[in-house]
């Protein structure tokens, strides 16, 4: 069980960081627009589309990919305290 427990709490680090990467392409012009941003969109945007249709961006800042890093941070901490609940 604690090998599983590691691999989905690997598996969700590297994935917020992987949120927090396509996060800062924004920042810099056509970056979204490369191979790697690209492939990040692919694999982050379907994971931030519900949190932009319940959070609007406010002005010209958008909080939704803070709330989708939290509820990550909140899912990583729950399976642990479950897998821990089991064992």
């Amino acid at each position: 069980m604690g090998i599983i427990l590691s691999v989905l709490t690997s598996i969700i680090y590297y994935y917020s960081w992987a949120l927090i990467i396509y996060i800062l392409l924004s920042w810099f012009p056509n970056a979204r627009e490369s191979g790697i941003g690209q492939f990040l969109g692919r694999i982050c945007e379907p994971y931030l589309e519900p949190f932009r249709k319940i959070i609007p961006p406010l002005g010209m800042i958008d909080i939704s990919p803070i709330v989708a890093i939290l509820v990550l941070r909140f899912a990583s901490s729950g399976l642990a305290q479950l897998f821990v609940w089991i064992a």
